[in-house]
């Protein structure tokens, strides 16, 4: 956790670096809640539990933010809005530089990684999913930045293996929004939902696959 809060923190600040707009105390502040809203989430929060994290004041907070909320829209949101795109699509790309002989690999790879990488960020992680459903600008973020480039690569290779005849003819959306479901149904299901659970990993994600390519119905014998 403290891995991943520094190297969030250490991209935050080398974009404010070359901006030049928040005040020391200002990311102090930003880091602080970052910190603390990442740990117990937003709603458990309080702004002294911020102040004194960041070694100030609570009145400095509010001179500068009316309330919680204020700081939330003021700069966590902008922030993970700004880092969204480098930090979420940190390793996607060359997972489909990569070559694959079956779309299965190619699946099990990109799964793989994605747990890898929520694993990793697993609080950050619950502030975006926590304030997605709230934040406009946040979902706009997702959609425009991460969200179309993935889907175009998706695109790209499922097409390529519809040509080999390896998955059946259909919508390429369509196929996209099924994987995109299961897969990301089964990481918060995981990780969030029920963490508590034995999992056996690589079996799991073996299952999932077997269930993408075949679906519940039993096989017919060969």
């Amino acid at each position: 956790m403290k891995e991943e809060i520094a190297d969030w923190l250490n991209m935050m600040d080398q974009e404010y670096q070359k901006e030049e707009k928040m005040t020391e105390k200002q990311l102090k502040i930003l880091h602080a809640a970052i910190e603390i809203f990442s740990e117990k989430g937003y709603a458990s929060t309080s702004t002294s539990e911020i102040a004194k994290k960041a070694g100030v004041a609570e009145g400095t907070i509010f001179r500068h933010y009316k309330t919680k909320a204020d700081l939330l829209n003021a700069i966590v949101i902008p922030t993970l809005v700004k880092l969204l795109t480098p930090f979420v699509l940190l390793g996607v790309r060359k997972i489909f530089q990569d070559p694959y002989e079956r779309f299965e690999d190619f699946i099990k790879a990109f799964i793989t990684d994605r747990i890898k990488f929520a694993k990793k960020n697993e609080k950050l992680l619950r502030i975006l999913i926590q304030e997605l459903p709230f934040q406009s600008e946040l979902k706009k973020a997702i959609k425009e930045n991460v969200g179309k480039e993935v889907i175009n690569l998706l695109g790209k290779m499922i097409d390529h293996f519809k040509k080999e005849g390896q998955i059946r003819d259909l919508p390429t959306y369509a196929i996209i929004r099924h994987n995109a479901s299961v897969g990301i149904g089964y990481i918060l299901t995981h990780l969030y939902i029920i963490p508590e659970n034995e999992w056996d990993e690589e079996k799991e994600t073996e299952i999932v696959i077997d269930l993408l390519m075949h679906g519940l119905a039993p096989r017919k014998e060969e």
